[in-house]
């Protein structure tokens, strides 16, 4: 069981990665200060350094933190799906959707997160690359499971496809909340699925 000082500490870095990927995502990252994530957070600027070595060490933890979260939620899709009994490729619609889910709830971290993928020399691009194999890693295990069971084509590239996946969902959601917000998931959720079933070219 958790003592409640890791409780209460775990309480004050979640406020701290709230605020900064707020802050980060609204003014890039040399321009924020942590003076500024403290006082967003509602706490001393002394409590930031005690969790955080420095400010790109806070940005490398929120990273981790955000990314785990959405490999979380995969691999929980994932493997509901089979607990029912369902195919792989069902499996990947769940995790589709789960995608969206945690776009909705995190828009500033994923806005965040998409920026960076393309930004280079950062202190944190290692981090990012871990990070980012560990959420296409769990797509990749899906897509060789439909391979080895003949679900899926075995000449799909599972690495170049897992990307692809996870592009797709980034980008379309991405694109829905800046230009069709007035769509539901489920209109999102729909479109994507026709790709992913190969219903589009209508034959």
């Amino acid at each position: 069981m958790e003592s409640s000082s890791t409780t209460r500490r775990q309480a004050t870095r979640q406020k701290l990665y709230e605020a900064a990927v707020t802050l980060i995502a609204e003014k890039g990252f040399s321009a924020t200060t942590v003076d500024e994530i403290a006082e967003r957070a509602g706490v001393a600027k002394g409590t930031v350094y005690y969790n955080f070595k420095s400010k790109t060490e806070l940005f490398e933890e929120l990273l981790r933190h955000g990314v785990g979260l959405l490999t979380a939620s995969l691999r929980s899709a994932a493997e509901e799906t089979e607990g029912r009994g369902g195919t792989r490729v069902q499996a990947l619609d769940a995790m589709i959707r789960a995608g969206l889910v945690f776009i909705d709830r995190y828009p500033a971290f994923t806005q965040l997160y998409v920026a960076e993928l393309w930004r280079t020399n950062r202190a944190w691009q290692s981090t990012l690359l871990v990070v980012r194999q560990e959420a296409v890693a769990v797509v990749e295990e899906v897509l060789r499971e439909g391979v080895k069971n003949g679900e899926l084509s075995e000449e799909i590239d599972i690495q170049l496809t897992a990307a692809a996946l996870v592009g797709m969902v980034l980008v379309a959601a991405l694109d829905w909340q800046a230009f069709q917000p007035e769509r539901s998931i489920d209109d999102v959720h729909s479109a994507l699925s026709l790709l992913l079933h190969g219903r589009v070219s209508g034959r």
